[in-house]
């Protein structure tokens, strides 16, 4: 993020293994093509192209920007990419991905838009809820996660100190004001929000609603993004009683998921939305439900992850990462209890 207004959160980097997050493969991806890419092709993982490639693929970025309606900032959403991206190494979530989608295409397409867009991610760790915002930085911002228009919140590192409350709040407000006015094609997430103390982002309350200009800066094309896990054991009980009535999980919706992800939201006393405006007001547009991964799932970031490496997908490796995964409930053995989030350095100890 680009050294402006107050408070500067500064780039932080969130390992989580078998996702990659801001800090790993995504960071590289920032610095190479933007597009969807095969599996196992780990020249354009690196961004290593060709210099005609490149020349090329700016080229047409170039002609876009000029003709089209997107040039804002360095804003320029690039839809089939992500569509692609997440079809490809998203795995086991259909409902996520086509949430997503969906939010972004509709918001995105609207020229004068009444609200920023505000989501909400939700579900157990290692899910894949961190990847899905990487990606979206990346195909949203011809930056990608390097773009001074990205901005990333960590609990602890920028709110630490909850007697700091009262500072963090004066200075969260005037980065976001800040940065708006500078451009409102904006992109804000918030990691974490299970550990957020409670108050502090009842300053966004102003940004979030559907007024058409506050603090004289017009916000209502930026976007928020919350992520927390939060709701993830009813979501995983979800998915568990969908199993056990012989339910494919792709059967399961939205509306089975909405109401007890707002309930596990308002009886979480930690949790950065409690007794919060944001929610009362009904402030957030989406909720975005992430399912708990099967053996299956896994064994699908397992071969990503080879692949992203550039290695054969030798089974005995993805074998061995698999009975070194630890599932549950203990009866059934069904979901991973941390979903992909290890995998990557499972693999570095298998290898």
């Amino acid at each position: 993020m680009a050294a402006a207004g107050r408070g500067t959160p500064g780039i932080v980097v969130l390992g989580r293994g078998g996702w990659p997050t801001f800090g790993s493969r995504l960071t590289r991806m920032a610095a190479g093509s933007r597009g969807c890419r095969p599996w196992g092709s780990l020249l354009g993982l690196l961004g290593l192209v060709s210099a005609a490639a490149a020349a090329a693929a700016w080229d047409l970025t170039s002609l876009h920007c000029h003709f089209g309606s997107f040039c804002e900032c360095d804003f320029q959403p690039d839809f089939q990419g992500l569509e692609c991206d997440l079809a490809q190494h998203l795995a086991g979530q259909h409902l996520a991905r086509a949430l997503v989608v969906k939010a972004l295409k509709a918001f995105v397409q609207d020229p004068a838009p009444t609200k920023p867009l505000v989501l909400s991610l939700h579900g157990w760790t290692g899910t894949g809820k961190s990847y899905v915002s990487s990606l979206l930085a990346h195909y949203l911002f011809r930056g990608g996660l390097r773009s001074p228009h990205v901005h990333h919140f960590s609990p602890v590192i920028h709110f630490p100190h909850n007697s700091h409350m009262e500072r963090y709040k004066k200075d969260l407000k005037s980065w976001v004001q800040g940065n708006l006015t500078a451009c409102s094609r904006s992109l804000f997430l918030f990691d974490e929000m299970d550990k957020l103390a409670p108050g502090l982002m009842e300053v966004l309350l102003p940004f979030l609603g559907s007024s058409w200009v506050v603090f004289g800066t017009n916000y209502r094309k930026a976007i928020f993004i919350f992520i927390s896990n939060t709701g993830g054991e009813q979501i995983n009980q979800v998915a568990l009683e969908a199993w056990r009535s012989r339910r494919d999980r792709e059967e399961i919706r939205l509306q089975e998921l909405e109401p007890v992800i707002s309930q596990a939201v308002l009886d979480n006393p930690h949790h950065g939305f409690w007794r919060s405006g944001i929610v009362e007001e009904h402030l957030l547009d989406v909720l975005v439900p992430f399912l708990p991964l099967q053996r299956h799932h896994v064994r699908h970031c397992v071969l990503n992850e080879l692949a992203q490496l550039g290695l054969e997908p030798r089974e005995e490796v993805v074998q061995a990462v698999l009975d070194s995964t630890t599932f549950f409930p203990e009866e059934e053995q069904l979901f991973s209890s941390n979903g992909c989030k290890t995998v990557a350095s499972r693999i570095a100890f298998f290898l």
